[in-house]
């Protein structure tokens, strides 16, 4: 097709503002799908997704639409993950659109990851069609949002169009609207092949399967290719695209946007933002905007049953095929046994993937306290990154130690202000901005450490604002802090599993509040047992268990008093002695307890 009658666009919006069903009724008008083959959420392929009302995993659908002008248009429908922890993955499904949807709730407004996704479609040089869905409830205010669109987002929004992605209404609009002002692609089709690959997934009988916006040049069923990230060369077996239904053709020329497989076996030789090129005419540079993708925040994953390690392990090795951004490693725990030390790209991802386990595979697991990789310069000017407090150097050898921050942004009721400025001072938040948008909102940008982020920041954030505050957070650099490695210790002996990474000045308060909640599981010893917290050789913080005790002197009903001594001096020497070589036994439920991030 003439690349003139290409549109490329996304769907941007914040969690629940109806993306998803924009998406359905988009399908639905251009009749890529029958009514009787329609179901909510179509492009939403997993039960969680459905569940949670979010999208995780990105998809792509063909829709060609014949406009008011009588010419029938090719577009590309090119969806987005739609949470922050998938941020790397938004960006480049945008990189490979000229125009974006901005979809916002006419009875909520503008919130925080509308923010966060303005501004990367804005850096990607998009045209934004601002839309006010939900127009149909009682409670929407369409007035209202356009002047916060305007003066918070910084947009143009007289012009937004007003829907009801549920009804139906003003659909036809929004068609029109992709059509008139999102620009077609630059298309070069003489220049040599270069196309950006933003996703790829495991398929069981054809291995993986690459989605792929063609920049510039054509790509051809049967010619060989090469991935510029990891310079291997594929010859290319099929090619097509997705109207959602796969469809097989002969090539992709510029503008286009479709699937390629080419008989890889490991999904993560594909990386999200590489670029495609022709492997015996190759480009002199490649697309702009590709990085590794690393993960943000690490668990250690144990089974119930030890048992099941194996079964553990292979399950991970299945999942990994259609997540490249998750990575795991054996560890072992003298509390625990042998599991694995994970890497997630948020909190959302840990969630995802530990749900995914239980479900797909029939594991019951323990999940670690989730902790954040560390940048350590030892005092001989090494520098290495840890992100497990087993790795931990000695108090002696860090010269310095940096960990990761994050630019949260809170948009919340000003009459909430005081439970929030109150959360960000005690989670080491340094304040970048305060500015009131339309109506009684506050907007509050702050730097905080991740490792602050990770432990409850969300769940106290929702408590203190009722529910009403939302919260978009990416990357923004390395903080020089004074971290220390807590070490819990039962009757001196150091528990691994529950050692973790603080800031020195919270040492005292985070392992009082272990010991307390630890001391409550382990049950009662017939010797004392001391519960301590340890930073190095430094006690912190420390409580007893006390002793079951036996009533030796029952059967003494008078003569000397001396009588009575003896027998209590006797049980005062067994309990010494009982104590040095006795061995305290931590039942698992106390570790399911302390450990476990659901339940903390």
């Amino acid at each position: 097709m003439d690349s003139s009658r290409i549109r490329n666009f996304s769907i941007i919006a914040h969690i629940d503002h109806g993306k998803s069903t924009l998406a359905d009724r988009l399908l639905e008008r251009t009749g890529a799908l029958s009514r009787r083959e329609m179901q909510e959420q179509v492009l939403d392929s997993m039960d969680l997704e459905r569940e949670r009302g979010i999208t995780i995993k990105a998809q792509t659908v063909r829709l060609a639409y014949t406009a008011r002008d009588g010419e029938t248009y090719q577009l590309n429908l090119i969806d987005t993950p739609g949470h922050v922890d998938f941020w790397y993955e938004v960006s480049r499904s945008l990189a490979a659109c000229e125009g974006a949807l901005l979809v916002v709730d006419a009875a909520q407004g503008v919130e925080a990851q509308t923010l966060a996704n303005v501004y990367l479609a804005l850096e990607h040089d998009l045209e934004i069609v601002p839309i006010l869905n939900k127009i149909d409830l009682a409670a929407a205010e369409p007035e209202r949002v356009r002047e916060e669109i305007e003066t918070t987002v910084g947009l143009e929004a007289h012009d937004a169009l007003p829907i009801s992605a549920k009804t139906g209404r003003g659909i036809d609009a929004v068609l029109e609207a992709i059509v008139e002002r999102i620009p077609p692609p630059k298309a070069v089709d003489g220049a040599p092949l270069r196309a950006l690959l933003f996703d790829s997934w495991y398929d069981p009988y054809r291995g993986v399967i690459m989605l792929a916006r063609v920049v510039d040049g054509i790509l051809r069923k049967g010619m060989k290719i090469r991935l510029w990230a990891t310079g291997r060369a594929y010859e290319v077996e099929d090619i097509g695209f997705q109207t959602p239904k796969s469809v097989r053709c002969g090539e992709l020329r510029s503008g286009e946007v479709g699937w390629l497989v080419c008989n890889i076996k490991n999904v993560t030789e594909t990386k999200v933002g590489d670029t495609i090129c022709d492997n015996a005419d190759p480009p002199q540079t490649p697309l702009p905007g590709f990085e590794e993708s690393k993960p943000m925040v690490f668990a250690g994953l144990y089974p119930l049953d030890s048992h099941e390690h194996t079964v553990l392990r292979e399950a991970l090795e299945k999942l990994q095929l259609n997540d490249r951004s998750f990575q795991f490693e054996p560890e072992s725990s003298a509390a625990l046994g042998f599991g694995f030390r994970c890497g997630f790209l948020g909190l959302l991802h840990l969630d995802v993937v530990r749900e995914r386990l239980e479900r797909e595979f029939d594991l019951e697991l323990i999940t670690t306290a989730p902790g954040v990789r560390y940048r350590v310069t030892k005092t001989d000017g090494e520098t290495v990154e840890i992100d497990n407090p087993s790795r931990w150097p000695s108090p002696q050898a860090p010269a310095k130690v940096e960990e990761p921050a994050f630019t949260v942004t809170v948009i919340a009721q000003d009459q909430y202000l005081g439970g929030i400025l109150k959360l960000m001072e005690e989670k080491r938040g340094v304040q970048k901005s305060f500015e009131y948008a339309a109506g009684n909102r506050a907007i509050l940008t702050y730097e905080v450490p991740l490792n602050e982020i990770v432990l409850d920041f969300y769940d106290r954030l929702k408590t203190v604002s009722r529910g009403y505050a939302s919260v978009d957070y990416h990357f923004a650099g390395y903080w020089r802090s004074p971290m220390v490695k807590l070490d819990i210790l039962v009757a001196g002996e150091p528990i691994d599993a529950l050692s973790v990474i603080v800031h020195r000045d919270q040492a005292h308060a985070r392992g009082k509040s272990l010991i307390r909640k630890f001391r409550k599981l382990i049950p009662r010893q017939q010797f004392e047992v001391a519960l301590q917290a340890a930073v190095g050789a430094k006690i912190v913080a420390r409580d007893n268990i006390a002793a079951l005790r036996k009533n030796v002197t029952a059967k003494c009903y008078g003569g000397d008093i001396t009588r009575k001594r003896k027998l209590l001096e006797k049980q005062r020497e067994g309990k010494r002695r009982m104590k040095r070589v006795g061995r305290v036994d931590i039942p698992q439920e106390a570790f399911l307890a302390v450990l476990d991030v659901h339940d903390e």
